[in-house]
């Protein structure tokens, strides 16, 4: 095996490690959304008072149905092996899309927890393939 087959072995695994791992930073949006928006760790991850938490939780929990649906996507590119690049890009590109837009929109912070990953999910999956 040459060192060229080795590395880049290991950037296809990795590529494969960081688009789980941005997937299951989604289903982990999903759950603050979906069921801890009003409790006090989804208050305190998004800095929201309980006021607002109970006024917003049927729009936090569509969000984090979305957040699920970005998170299946990955996964299933996974599962889909080779065959599974277009479908994992697409899904990345989402996540950097609706990352961009958030930090735009709603709080820099977004930038950093979910468009940064996948934008290195993307660079690493497309350094695996060349």
């Amino acid at each position: 095996m040459s060192g060229s087959t080795v590395s880049h072995e290991w950037l296809a695994i990795g590529a494969t490690a960081l688009t789980a791992l941005v997937a299951l930073l989604h289903v982990y949006f999903l759950v603050l959304e979906m069921f801890l928006w009003t409790k006090p760790t989804g208050r305190r991850a998004f800095g929201t008072t309980p006021e607002f938490a109970e006024a917003s939780k049927v729009l936090a929990a569509n969000q984090g149905l979305y957040n699920g649906f970005l998170a299946a996507g990955m996964l299933w590119s996974i599962t889909l092996g080779a065959d599974g690049l277009g479908v994992r890009m697409f899904f990345l590109v989402c996540v950097v899309i609706a990352g961009v837009y958030g930090a735009a929109t709603a709080s820099r912070k977004i930038l950093y927890v979910q468009a940064l990953p996948a934008v290195i999910a993307i660079a690493v999956t497309v350094l695996a393939r060349r």
